[in-house]
């Protein structure tokens, strides 16, 4: 994840998603913001995300709940239409 980016994005770059956000790293804007991103391009709750590991590291692991088919079907869908 990039912080403090120019805008808000969400890129498929070598197998592993790239995030780049406008949120500056204080006190958890830019994992929120992070959450917001992939709400908003998955069209999945902000809920459904849960931050594994790296609360204040680049790099992150996400856990995102919901049925696994349905998931993969979504963000698949996703990769598809921006990879």
């Amino acid at each position: 994840m990039q912080p403090r980016a120019r805008r808000n994005s969400l890129e498929l770059m070598d197998h592993t998603f790239r995030a780049l956000v406008t949120a500056a790293p204080d006190a958890g804007k830019a994992n929120a913001a992070l959450f917001a991103l992939l709400s908003k391009e998955w069209r999945l709750p902000k809920s459904a995300f849960a931050l594994v590991r790296g609360a204040t590291a680049r790099e992150k692991v996400v856990k995102v709940a919901g049925d696994p088919a349905a998931l993969a079907d979504r963000i698949g869908a996703w990769v598809r239409h921006h990879g």
